[in-house]
């Protein structure tokens, strides 16, 4: 009896600290428009210049917590390698998308994956996973996938870049919730298995003339190369958020990240946002808030459950 308390403070802190970390992360990746806007290079010298930087600064960390013998070990599982070498491709393809999305004033398009994200995890559960939808999820995603066939007709093409990063980040975050390592051995690893194409390709730039990293001015270098800590640290606070608090409400939390990044494309750079667009944004924010309230629902649905029994 007396040890349900101290687990009940246990697990009210854990949940404290997840909301924290991933409320970061979601505040960090909201704002990086500005950040990547500013940078003076191609959306794919901007992705390896990211990795090996990342790679670096993970390494420094792992170092000083002596924890690189530790990852080494874990390094020569074969399944610890697949998942690493999948999520790591999930990661480069969100990056890279994002990254020219930012370049090619297309921030409200890149919103848009973030926005639909968890509807896409509930998608990925039912046909990886074979979870069963309940009502309300249903029309969620059945309103959200309306919102996006409007969007398509309206325009004449499918709105691939928010479904990209909708794709990749769902699905790497399922790969980071259920892997073995932790956030920062695992995004350690990541990176690791990334690095050698990245480097190559900064490399062969250097040599052919190309690279804006030398080119550039000495605050242009150490913007890219802040490119490392960046991209790291809202990471690792992610998947440390997701481990402490549920998957339903990371998907809430995660709103956060596309409104402000939806905010800075419409009223700092004037991206065009007419009516027909916010037609197809409305049923997709409609979609998110049946989603929601589904999930409350649900939950306590569930509390009741549990006290009757």
């Amino acid at each position: 009896m007396p040890e349900a308390p101290i687990d009940e403070a246990a697990a009210n802190a854990a949940r404290r600290t997840g909301i924290l970390c991933s409320l970061g992360a979601y505040l960090m990746w909201g704002a990086f428009p500005i950040y990547f806007r500013a940078l003076r290079a191609p959306p794919l010298e901007i992705l390896a210049h990211r990795v090996v930087w990342s790679a670096l600064f993970l390494g420094l960390v792992l170092a000083a917590q002596r924890r690189v013998r530790g990852l080494l070990s874990a390094a020569r599982s074969p399944r610890v390698l697949l998942g690493s070498f999948l999520s790591a491709s999930l990661l480069a393809v969100n990056w890279f998308v994002y990254i020219w999305a930012v370049a090619e004033q297309r921030v409200v398009d890149a919103s848009l994956g973030y926005f639909i994200t968890p509807l896409v995890s509930v998608v990925l559960g039912v046909l990886l996973l074979g979870e069963r939808l309940r009502p309300g999820q249903r029309l969620a995603v059945a309103t959200a996938a309306g919102g996006v066939l409007w969007l398509t007709l309206q325009f004449g093409e499918l709105p691939w870049v928010g479904l990209t990063l909708a794709l990749t980040f769902g699905s790497y975050g399922a790969l980071r919730k259920t892997s073995a390592l932790g956030p920062l051995d695992g995004l350690m690893l990541e990176q690791l298995l990334m690095w050698p194409f990245a480097a190559a390709y900064l490399g062969w730039l250097l040599s052919a003339g190309h690279s804006a990293f030398w080119a550039g001015s000495r605050g242009a270098e150490l913007a890219l190369v802040a490119t490392g800590p960046l991209s790291s640290v809202p990471l690792l606070l992610f998947a440390a958020g997701a481990r402490r608090i549920p998957l339903s409400l990371i998907g809430v939390l995660q709103y956060v990240s596309p409104t402000i990044s939806l905010l800075l494309g419409v009223l700092l750079w004037l991206e065009p946002f007419g009516q027909m667009k916010l037609v197809g944004y409305a049923l997709i924010w409609f979609a998110l808030v049946i989603y929601s309230l589904e999930g409350v629902w649900s939950s306590k649905d569930r509390r009741r459950a549990g006290l009757v029994t």
